[in-house]
C-alpha cells in the first residue's frame, strides 16, 4: 500500500538560492548578450518569468542568510545546495551555517586553464559538493559536450567532484542546442567515473533522459526548477521502476518556486514508499558524498 510523502525525513534540497538583496537584476548578467526580445530585457524580473505565475518575493529582510534558514525550517529542509558565489554572502553562511548549506561552484568552460585553476583554488578553500554549468548561459555558448567542456569534466574527476548540467530547452529566451540530452552520451562514456547530474528537466527529451540513465550508471536526474505537480510523468515512472537511486530532489526558491508551492504539491507526487527517502535525502547525500 502506498502511504504517501513521508513526513519525518530530514530533506536536503538540491538547488536552492541565498538572495542579498530584493533586487534580481543580477540574475541576467551572465547572458544578458544573448538575450534579444525587449519583453525579456524591459519588463521580467527574472529571465525566465513567463514560465512562473508567483516568483517568490523575499521583501527586505534584515538578514537574508538567517531569513533563508527560517524557510528551510519551515518545510522541514535539513540542508542545502547553493551556489558559491565567492562572495561576503557564501562566506557568512558557510561560516554561520556551515551544517546547513553545501555549496556548487557556478563555472563557464570559456575560462579554459584560468578556469580549472579557480575551481581548485576554491575547492582547496571551501571545500566544494559539486561545479555547475548553464550551458545555455555561457557566452559564448558551450554545448554539453564540447571541447571547451572537457578540461571542466576532467578536474571534476580528479577532485571527485559532480557536475550539474542544465538540460532541455532553456528557460530563458536563448537558444536551445547546447543543452540537448543527447550531448550527454559522449560525455557519459568518455567520463565513466563522472557523476552527472541533470538539471531543470530535460524536456522535451525527458524519455531520452531515462533512456541514457538506464544505460549510463554514472547519470543523475535532479527536479530542480519543476513544481512537483509538472514532474515529467517519464522521471516519476522511472524512479518508480529501476530508477529509485538517480532521481533527486532540487527546488526552485527563491529565483522561481516559493517552498509553500513546492511543498503543498509534493504529497501529490505518486511516489512509492520505498522512493520517497532516496529522492528527498539518500540520493543526494551518496551523490554529494555528504556526511
Amino acid at each position: 500500500m502506498t502511504m504517501g510523502m513521508p513526513t519525518d525525513i530530514k530533506i536536503i534540497d538540491c538547488m536552492l538560492g541565498i538572495p542579498d538583496t530584493e533586487d534580481r537584476s543580477d540574475w541576467f548578467a551572465p547572458f544578458r548578450p544573448l538575450i534579444k526580445d525587449q519583453q525579456t530585457l524591459q519588463q521580467f524580473a527574472m529571465p525566465a518569468q513567463y514560465m512562473f505565475k508567483d516568483i517568490p518575493q523575499t521583501g527586505q529582510q534584515d538578514d537574508y542568510i538567517r531569513w533563508t534558514v527560517e524557510q528551510m525550517d519551515k518545510h522541514g529542509i535539513e540542508r542545502a545546495l547553493v551556489g558559491w558565489n565567492d562572495n561576503a554572502t557564501s562566506r557568512r553562511a558557510r561560516e554561520m551555517y556551515g551544517d546547513r548549506f553545501f555549496f556548487d561552484l557556478p563555472c563557464d568552460p570559456n575560462g579554459g586553464m584560468d578556469e580549472v585553476r579557480r575551481i581548485k583554488r576554491i575547492h582547496a578553500e571551501v571545500g566544494l559538493s559539486a561545479i555547475s554549468v548553464f550551458p545555455a548561459g555561457t557566452l559564448p555558448q558551450v554545448a554539453i559536450n564540447h571541447k571547451y567542456m572537457f578540461p571542466l569534466y576532467a578536474t571534476a574527476c580528479e577532485l571527485g567532484l559532480p557536475i550539474l548540467l542544465n538540460v532541455g530547452i532553456p528557460g530563458p529566451r536563448i537558444p536551445m542546442e547546447t543543452q540537448k540530452v543527447e550531448h550527454l552520451d559522449e560525455v557519459c562514456w568518455f567520463f565513466p567515473e563522472l557523476k552527472v547530474v541533470m538539471r531543470h528537466g530535460a524536456e522535451p527529451w525527458q524519455d531520452l533522459a531515462v533512456k541514457l540513465m538506464l544505460k549510463w550508471p554514472n547519470l543523475y536526474y535532479s527536479t530542480s526548477a519543476f513544481a512537483p505537480k509538472h514532474y515529467p510523468k517519464a522521471i516519476i515512472d522511472y524512479a518508480n521502476t529501476r530508477g529509485a537511486d538517480k532521481i533527486i530532489y532540487a527546488g526552485y526558491f527563491p529565483m522561481g518556486l516559493s517552498l509553500d508551492r513546492i511543498m503543498g504539491d509534493m504529497p501529490s507526487v505518486p511516489f512509492k514508499d520505498d522512493v520517497w527517502p532516496k529522492f528527498l535525502r539518500e540520493n543526494a547525500r551518496k551523490v554529494f558524498n555528504l556526511p
